[in-house]
C-alpha cells in the first residue's frame, strides 16, 4: 500500500496536503519545526529533524514509506539533499514540488548573486535603510555592515535582541500584498531591498513593490541541486502519485 511522505513547510507543501486529505491516500507531513505556531495540517504531522540522510532513511525504512514528496523552501538545500540520498539508498521514488523562480524584469533593478556573503558584500558602505527579506535564520550574515538601518520580517517573535545595531523586526505571516508593501517601504525609507529567489506568489509583492518605486533589489540565487524528478505544480505531484498507484507501487 502506498504511504507518502510530504517534506513541507511551504504554501505548496500545504496546498498538496490538502488535496491528498481528500483522497484514500496514506500521507505523513513533517514539519522541519523552526516555525513556533505552523500552520495546522489535515494530515497527520510530525515535526523536527530526521538526522541527515540516514536518520531519513532510517525512518524511511521504519515508517514504510513507499514515496516521498519533497515540497521545502527551494533554499532548503540541506534538506533536498538528505532527501536525495535517502531515497537513493532505500529505493524509494521521490518527486520534487519546486516553485519557478522569479525572472527579472525590464524594469526591475536586481543585482543577483550567489550567496548571503554576495549578498552582504553588495549592499554599499555608505548608510542606507535596507529591507531584509531572508527570514529569521540568515541576519547574522549582514552584522557585517552594522552602519545600515535594517527592516526584517519574521513569521514569529525573535527569541533574543538582535545583533543589528540600527533594526525593526516586524512579524507577519504572507502572502503579503504589493500596496501593503509599498506602504512598509515609503513609511521606512527603504532604499534597497535584501531577498531570495524563493518564487512563487505569495513573497513576491515586495519585488512588485521595489520596481514600482525604482529600488534596487539584491537577489539571492537558488542554491545549487543534484540532478532530480521535479515539478511545478501540485497536480503534476497528483498525476505522478495516481501513475504510480496505477502501477501498483
Amino acid at each position: 500500500m502506498m504511504r507518502i511522505l510530504i517534506l513541507g513547510g511551504t504554501s505548496d507543501a500545504n496546498a498538496l496536503a490538502r488535496i491528498i486529505a481528500t483522497t484514500r491516500l496514506d500521507a505523513i507531513y513533517s514539519y522541519a519545526g523552526r516555525t513556533q505556531v505552523p500552520v495546522n495540517q489535515p494530515l497527520p504531522v510530525r515535526t523536527g529533524g530526521f538526522g541527515g540522510a540516514d536518520g531519513l532513511a532510517h525512518y524511511l525504512r521504519d515508517e514504510g514509506i513507499t514515496h516521498v514528496v519533497d515540497a521545502t523552501h527551494p533554499f532548503a538545500g540541506t534538506m533536498s539533499r538528505n532527501a536525495i540520498e535517502a531515497c537513493a539508498a532505500t529505493s524509494v521514488p521521490l518527486i520534487t514540488l519546486v516553485r519557478a523562480p522569479w525572472t527579472q524584469g525590464r524594469d526591475d533593478r536586481w543585482i543577483t548573486v550567489p550567496d548571503l556573503a554576495g549578498a552582504v558584500t553588495a549592499l554599499p558602505d555608505e548608510a542606507a535603510c535596507v529591507f531584509l527579506a531572508i527570514g529569521r535564520q540568515h541576519w547574522q550574515a549582514f552584522t557585517a555592515k552594522p552602519q545600515h538601518r535594517y527592516i526584517l520580517r519574521f513569521v514569529d517573535e525573535p527569541t533574543g535582541r538582535l545583533a543589528l545595531p540600527r533594526s525593526e523586526v516586524i512579524v507577519a505571516r504572507g502572502p503579503f500584498t504589493e500596496e501593503g508593501d509599498l506602504d512598509l517601504m515609503r513609511s521606512r525609507s527603504v532604499n534597497w531591498v535584501v531577498t531570495r529567489n524563493s518564487g512563487g506568489s505569495g513573497a513576491r509583492a515586495k519585488i512588485d513593490a521595489a520596481r514600482r518605486l525604482a529600488i534596487p533589489v539584491i537577489m539571492i540565487s537558488r542554491p545549487h541541486m543534484p540532478e532530480r524528478h521535479m515539478v511545478a505544480t501540485v497536480d503534476e505531484v497528483m498525476a505522478w502519485l495516481s501513475h504510480e498507484t496505477c502501477l501498483g507501487a
